[in-house]
This record gives C-alpha cells, structure tokens and sequence, in this order.
C-alpha cells in the first residue's frame, strides 16, 4: 500500500510540474506583449514632446536633438513590468534640415514660402531576455 500511495504521488508531482511549465509557456508571450507595450507607450511620449517644444528650442544649439549626425544620449526608464521590475533603456536623439531650407540649399524659387522644415529623430534602444531591441519616431517640425 505504501509503494502504491508513494508511487502515485510521484506521478502526479510530474503531472503536475508539467502542467506549471504548460502554463508559463503560455504567460512568456503575454510578458513580451506587455514589455512591447510599454516600450510603444514611451515612445508615444517622445513623439508628443517632439511636437510640443518650441521651435526656437528645436533650432536652438541647446536643442534636445542635436545636428546629425550628432547624437544625445540618454538612458531613461522605460516603464515598470509586474512585481515593480523596471525597463530601461537608452534614448538617441538627433535632427535633420530638410535640403530645400532656405538656409540650406533651397532657393526662393524651390521655397517660395520660406518655410524652415527639420525632422526630429527619437531612438529607443532595449534588451528584453538577452535580445536587443530597438524602436524610433520621427516627427516633421515645420516653420
């Protein structure tokens, strides 16, 4: 009786931690949606700040993003996962003069409006499991 009883425990110790291993295969997907999720959030906020700072601050030497191919870098957290576990990652920053500017090589004849046009870049870079990952935004400033 007591074979009987150890060997059945056993086989349900095993049915069991296979069923536990089946139920985390199915949670990893739903943790890297989640993880996806909050990295697009993110950059959801940078093409907002993108758009909402001056642009006597875009054009300025000061400018968040500077000429390319001049880059700023930051390192900035990302969002939070389940059990307060932070995602973090590095941000780069740049910007780039449309070649019509008037400044540049347009000429009142290819800008008549004299319209002054730069294109902010925003890169996120991450790593989720060992894996790099990398997302961006670009946003069209123009004056």
């Amino acid at each position: 009786m007591l074979v009987e009883a150890t060997l059945s425990m056993a086989i349900l110790s095993i049915l069991g931690l296979v069923l536990l291993k089946l139920s985390l295969n199915v949670l990893h997907p739903r943790q890297w949606a989640l993880q996806q999720t909050v990295t697009d959030a993110y950059m959801t906020y940078e093409r907002a700040y993108a758009q909402r700072v001056p642009f006597d601050t875009v054009t300025s030497n000061t400018s968040p993003w500077p000429v390319y191919p001049n880059t700023s870098q930051t390192t900035v957290e990302l969002g939070r996962l389940p059990g307060d576990r932070p995602i973090t990652g590095t941000i780069f920053r740049s910007r780039t003069a449309d070649p019509g500017n008037l400044n540049m090589s347009g000429t009142a004849a290819t800008n008549p409006a004299g319209m002054t046009v730069w294109r902010l870049q925003s890169v996120v870079s991450y790593q989720i499991g060992g894996r790099q990952y990398i997302k961006s935004r670009t946003v069209v400033r123009a004056q």
